[in-house]
């Protein structure tokens, strides 16, 4: 590293690139008043949908940024996934209905519709500024800061058909500006990456792909017989059919020995594919390309006070739609600790667990979607047999089925042991390090809502039936409201105290009571073999940290101040 510089900070981060994990990033450190700049090279967005699904734990992920409302009314939640044949007769179906997270499982979206939402609501934080049309070209760091080159961007992609690059005769007018962190979310061709010089390991698939999208003309019903999403596992042309709102719709249709990119992408052929599943007049296409994907992570997250996220850090087949998604959860485990170290609560070393944690549950998606791959594209007659089999199998005996439906091949939200920010897990069944449920319940006072706007943003002790703060000192008390924490004690649904003896007990409003409607967190306290009382202390990122019985829980909030490592006292904000 290079010398301290002390040119004054523009920003505590930089955030290079628009896509759905800048823009997340954007808007949980906006949301926590922290100054930044996104730098977006293309003016534009791109204007064609790449990612088209989104999942509970994301959606989860729009609440606590406070525009899951506004999002979701542009999706298409809980649409029923299958495997068919060509004939449209279902193999398989999954199609989850448990909102264990306090969302739709499967919902989706059209991509220019998201990005134009989530930009649009960034306009609340005055503390965040984009500036489209710019590109990083450099940077250079020290032991304070990242100091950052950009320029006026001199080659674009205008979102046609093609996605072909246009050059500008524009002046460079390279800039630089001084910010305390640096983060990668510039896709996939990273140039962040690039210059940190750090690699990817994995897989580049040679099979390409045809993907038309199309848009509903004005007046045609050409959609009515495919109202879900379909995985066609036709032998002689594998297919994917994906529903989006408002009349989208995506083809994609796997080249076979002997066909050529060129000649896939000819008018004629591409409406020749089309006729087989529906009318090519009833729809305007918006884009036709042949592509092929890759199945890689990085071996580095983080290098000094430079971090990667999205597509930057892991390239995910498409076929679980779980590649925006990463980028989301990434977005959202880096923001919190981000946003408390540049506070001066937490050491720099909290940064640390963001590689650590997100790098299994990453790797893991890809991993799901390279065997979801594998089983879509499948062409050998004898394979394919075998595949249809298993699918019935599990289509007909009630307990695959549910497991099928549920979607339990779905890798759970659970950091791998030992490497996370928490207490040990002792056991397959124990809750630390995996993403907590969030039921609706039921206050007081009659009202229903979300537990997570119950439990703001900070830390939060939940109490299953016990006040979570007894036995704690008045030093543990004051660091815990250092981090922001909240109080709540967990019932039942109709399982709070009642009676006469119960007036005598004051109302204290640092104290939430709360009703779990579903039992998704009474069953989640069981499980983790609390069948009376218990305390979770959960994360920022509502993950468990630990979860403990109430004798225990002193010790647990020490290790967390020490995990933390709580510093003592908080940075004021300062800019240029």
């Amino acid at each position: 590293m290079n010398q301290k510089n002390t040119q004054a900070f523009a920003a505590d981060v930089v955030i290079s690139g628009l896509g759905p994990t800048g823009l997340t990033l954007a808007h949980i450190l906006g949301r926590r008043g922290h100054r930044v700049i996104v730098l977006e090279k293309e003016p534009v967005f791109y204007g064609n949908a790449r990612a088209v699904y989104t999942d509970d734990e994301c959606m989860r992920i729009f609440q606590s940024i406070g525009v899951a409302q506004e999002v979701a009314t542009k999706m298409m939640p809980e649409t029923p996934v299958q495997f068919v044949r060509k004939d449209g007769s279902v193999l398989g179906q999954y199609r989850p209905l448990k909102r264990v997270f306090g969302w739709p499982v499967v919902n989706f979206f059209y991509q220019p519709y998201l990005e134009t939402q989530l930009t649009d609501l960034l306009a609340r934080y005055p503390n965040v500024e984009v500036r489209r049309g710019r590109e990083l070209i450099d940077f250079t760091q020290d032991e304070g800061g990242v100091i950052v080159t950009h320029q006026a961007t001199r080659e674009v992609r205008f979102g046609d058909a093609t996605g072909a690059r246009v050059n500008l005769d524009v002046d460079a007018d390279a800039q630089r500006l001084r910010a305390k962190y640096l983060v990668g979310a510039d896709g996939g061709r990273s140039p962040v990456r690039t210059r940190l010089g750090i690699e990817m390991t994995g897989r580049n698939f040679p099979e390409p792909w045809l993907v038309v999208d199309l848009k509903r003309r004005p007046g045609r019903d050409g959609l009515r017989h495919l109202p879900y999403f379909n995985f066609v596992v036709n032998p002689r042309l594998p297919v994917v059919s994906c529903v989006q709102p408002d009349g989208f719709h995506r083809f994609e249709f796997m080249l076979m020995p002997g066909m050529t990119k060129e000649w896939m992408e000819k008018p004629e052929t591409v409406r020749q594919l089309l006729a087989d599943y529906v009318d090519p007049d009833d729809f305007e296409i918006k884009r036709k390309l042949v592509y092929t994907f890759n199945a890689l992570i990085v071996k580095e997250w983080r290098r000094g006070r430079v971090l990667l996220a999205g597509d930057a850090a892991h390239m995910t087949p498409q076929f679980m739609g779980q590649g925006a998604s990463s980028g989301i959860r990434d977005a959202y485990n880096l923001g919190w600790k981000l946003s408390g170290v540049l506070d001066g609560l937490y050491g720099d070393e909290v940064l640390d667990s963001y590689g650590r944690e997100r790098h299994g549950h990453a790797k893991a998606m890809i991993d799901v979607s390279v065997f979801m791959k594998d089983t879509v594209s499948m062409t050998n007659p004898i394979g394919t047999l075998l595949r249809d089999a298993v699918l019935h199998i599990v289509q007909t005996v009630p307990a695959f089925r549910r497991w099928a439906e549920e979607g339990g091949f779905k890798p759970q939200p659970a950091y791998a042991r030992g490497q996370y920010l928490g207490l040990p897990r002792r056991g397959r069944s124990r809750p630390e390090g995996a993403l907590a449920p969030q039921p609706e319940v039921r206050l007081i006072d009659g009202r229903r809502m979300l537990l997570d706007d119950v439990l703001g943003e900070g830390f939060a002790l939940v109490g299953f039936k016990c006040d979570p703060r007894e036995g704690l000192s008045a030093a543990q008390r004051d660091n815990l409201a250092r981090l922001g924490t909240r109080f709540v004690t967990l019932y039942p649904y109709a399982g709070r105290p009642q009676g006469m003896k119960e007036v005598a007990r004051s109302v204290d409003p640092a104290l939430s009571e709360v009703e779990d409607l579903g039992g998704h967190m009474v069953d989640w306290f069981r499980k983790a073999g609390f069948k009376h009382e218990g305390v979770a202390i959960l994360r920022p990122d509502r993950f468990a940290f630990g979860v403990v019985s109430p004798s225990q829980c002193s010790r647990a909030v020490d290790d967390l101040i020490r995990q933390l490592a709580l510093q003592p006292q908080k940075a004021e904000r300062q800019y240029a």
